[in-house]
């Protein structure tokens, strides 16, 4: 055996970054992620031109995902124009071909960082969130060995137990990010660090929501139509931010979940964490024509 055997000739960069074997792992395991909701797939996460923790796993999906037809969005927190979003936008424009956007009814895949827009989703977009921990047990169970038994026989009784502590000792439930849902009925999952307001959007929702860590290695998904709902006691119902009646300062838009920004004088003024649908409707308010679409909300209020 040689050295030169075992080089191969120079080849250009894979299409979408990653090479083949990596995006046909990524296909099965979103496969069989959709076909049992919410349940954990382990995979050999590669490495990808950042740091982990700063998204790696929904890249590698996107990654996969991505084709020239397909237009991309990218949220960091609410936002289109931060740092970590433009950073991924461009990454995924340049080494796949596609088009992006910031508008959300206009994009086929949307990659986000806490978030959900506010606008309804189709059916033929597919949401893309990125997940820091996915084990919604750990808080509970710091063996994850133990822990992924405890998801096998729907073993949920610490999780319920930390839900009546925090009753017992705050007068309410204090989860707020990250709040666990069950899914399908059968498990329970993480759904990203999304704040309260954002976990009802993906029960019964027409998109597919895939979630993927990078650093932890796991994927799982919510398949369109499937039931995702928040694990709440019968006399204590799910409680989402209370910011129905804030208004936003820039656009005037009223009974969406806002980002608080302090003033000097003390005060605090309000502006839509879905930064574009700010921007929509700011341009709708000075007489633009925009299509704005539907949203999950209606002042403050998820319509039964």
């Amino acid at each position: 055996m040689s050295l030169k055997s075992l080089t191969k000739p120079w080849q250009s960069m894979s299409y979408g970054f990653l090479d083949p074997s990596a995006k046909r792992e990524l296909r099965r395991k979103m496969l069989k992620s959709v076909a049992v909701p919410g349940c954990q797939m382990p995979y050999a996460s590669r490495e990808v031109p950042m740091a982990r923790g700063w998204g790696t796993g929904a890249l590698q999906v996107s990654l996969t995902l991505l084709n020239p037809q397909m237009c991309v969005k990218v949220i960091d927190q609410g936002a289109d124009d931060s740092v970590n979003a433009a950073s991924i936008r461009r990454f995924l424009a340049r080494v796949s071909g596609a088009p992006t956007t910031l508008d959300t009814l206009e994009a086929h895949l949307i990659q986000s960082r806490h978030r959900i827009p506010e606008e309804f989703l189709r059916e033929d977009q597919i949401l893309v969130l990125q997940v820091p921990n996915p084990e919604p047990l750990r808080s509970v169970q710091p063996n994850m060995s133990i822990a992924r038994q405890m998801h096998a026989d729907a073993d949920y009784g610490r999780m319920w137990l930390q839900l009546y502590e925090q009753i017992v000792r705050s007068g309410r439930i204090m989860q707020g990010a990250s709040y666990p849902s069950m899914v399908n009925g059968r498990h329970v999952m993480t759904p990203s660090p999304i704040p309260r307001w954002d976990v009802p959007k993906l029960n019964m929702s027409k998109h597919l929501t895939i979630l993927s860590a990078g650093r932890e290695k796991r994927i799982f998904a919510v398949p369109p139509y499937t039931r995702v709902e928040p694990l709440v006691f019968d006399d204590v119902p799910y409680q989402v931010e209370d910011h129905g009646a804030l208004t936003c300062k820039r656009s005037g838009a009223k009974g969406f979940f806002m980002n608080e920004i302090p003033q000097d004088d003390g005060t605090s003024a309000f502006e839509v964490s879905d930064s574009e649908y700010g921007v929509k409707s700011i341009r709708q308010r000075d007489g633009e024509a925009v299509n704005l679409g539907g949203t999950w909300y209606k002042h403050g209020e998820m319509p039964k």
